[in-house]
């Protein structure tokens, strides 16, 4: 009886199945996309402090990369 269920029940699991890998492979994708701008906001500090880069580009760009990293963020209800 349970392989009956099994056969039956495998459209069903198997798909939820996929769901759950794609969401685990979009919440790894987000995770690193995350660790790469914190990355890049350090490497903007360290333009600023050597005067690489003038205090008005920093903040550009520092808005810039806060306002992408905001946007990886899932939405609240």
């Amino acid at each position: 009886m349970f392989l009956l269920d099994d056969i039956l029940l495998f459209p069903a699991t198997g798909i939820q199945w996929i769901a759950q890998a794609v969401n685990r492979a979009a919440q790894e994708a987000m995770a690193g996309d995350a660790e790469a701008i914190k990355v890049e906001l350090r490497d903007l500090y360290m333009m600023l402090e050597t005067g690489e880069i003038s205090e008005p580009e920093y903040d550009a760009r520092e808005k810039a990369l806060l306002d992408r990293l905001e946007n990886l963020r899932p939405e609240e209800e």
